[in-house]
């Protein structure tokens, strides 16, 4: 999964280590955020780089650093 542009509620969930039901409130919180950004969105998915840069403050899963 980790060529697609966006990220489905399985996946967040997985990353995260949360219920889908947890994650999809979040991809809600997050497509609000872009939604007034202009940013079209899809629900139930969320941008992979917003996402990385949210939760982690990196636009790409391998540059999160692992102490």
């Amino acid at each position: 999964m980790a060529g697609q542009m966006f990220m489905r509620v399985a996946e967040v969930a997985h990353e995260l280590g949360v219920s889908e039901p947890y994650a999809y409130k979040l991809i809600r919180e997050l497509n609000e955020e872009l939604k007034k950004t202009g940013c079209i969105t899809i629900s139930g998915r969320i941008d992979r780089k917003f996402f990385y840069e949210k939760f982690y403050g990196t636009r790409y899963q391998n540059e999160r650093k692992v102490d």
